[in-house]
């Protein structure tokens, strides 16, 4: 359990670093409610990681860090138990449409030698995924964010509507206790919605930490979805207003009857 809690705590202390500026260990502490020492413990580690550099009496994250590159750390066994959930779900023979981000990439590793095709605007799911022969791979065109390693654009929209795929794993920043799936970034959104339309099946892939998570842009409501994929319980409101939506929530690791 205090895995969990130490990553949530990195995750924390990353994006306050990164909104606020520099911040003091006494600082840290009384946003996160724990002990001064904690956080030493927590900077020394991310600092090892290469996350962030810390100075005299805190922190701070450099100018040009690479933001996927530092997501991509971040609960990787945890990402990996919802991706191996959500791999089985799909047949030899299907398409799979693949959002941006880190879950999707971690999904994608989990589809080696697999007969499929797969489509993505996800730099890192298509060059995990290039060599593997078994794979027909789809690259949709776009601008190029560098730093999210991802396709975006009118061109990315374009091409996905004379696309079609059996299932959607879509990724997010949070998801709202009405059950609304959020992003960060307001520029993805029109790229997940036309992903969206696209898939038979949309799956969202969401830990524990995108319960509420973060982001102002919505993407879609909950009846858009069909399933989530998650590795703990969602929060009873957020569970409840899914569960009404008709969305079926699948808590990765557990056997589904």
């Amino acid at each position: 359990m205090h895995v969990v809690l130490a990553e949530r705590r990195h995750q924390l202390i990353l994006r306050a670093l990164r909104s606020g500026g520099p911040a003091s260990v006494t600082d840290l502490s009384e946003q996160l409610g724990v002990s001064p020492a904690t956080i030493r413990r927590d900077l020394v580690k991310l600092e090892e990681d290469g996350l962030l550099t810390r100075v005299h009496g805190g922190a701070v994250v450099e100018e040009g860090d690479q933001p996927f590159a530092e997501v991509a750390e971040v609960r990787v066994s945890e990402k990996d138990a919802i991706a191996e959930c959500a791999a089985a779900m799909v047949a030899d023979g299907q398409t799979v449409l693949l959002d941006i981000g880190t879950t999707a990439f971690r999904l994608a590793r989990q589809l080696h030698g697999r007969r499929l095709t797969v489509i993505t605007s996800n730099l890192v799911v298509y060059e995990e995924l290039a060599d593997d022969e078994g794979i027909e791979l789809v690259l949709l065109g776009g601008m190029l964010r560098r730093e999210y390693r991802s396709l975006v654009g009118f061109l990315t929209e374009d091409n996905l509507r004379q696309l079609h795929a059996d299932w959607l794993f879509l990724g997010t920043s949070g998801v709202r206790p009405g059950g609304q799936v959020m992003d960060t970034t307001v520029v993805e959104v029109p790229v997940k919605r036309a992903m969206i339309k696209a898939g038979d099946k949309v799956v969202l892939l969401a830990d524990a930490a995108k319960f509420p998570g973060t982001g102002m842009a919505k993407v879609c409501d909950p009846e858009d979805l069909d399933v989530v994929v998650t590795n703990a319980p969602a929060d009873p409101v957020t569970r409840s207003s899914l569960e009404e939506a008709g969305v079926e929530v699948v808590e990765a690791g557990k056997v589904q009857q």
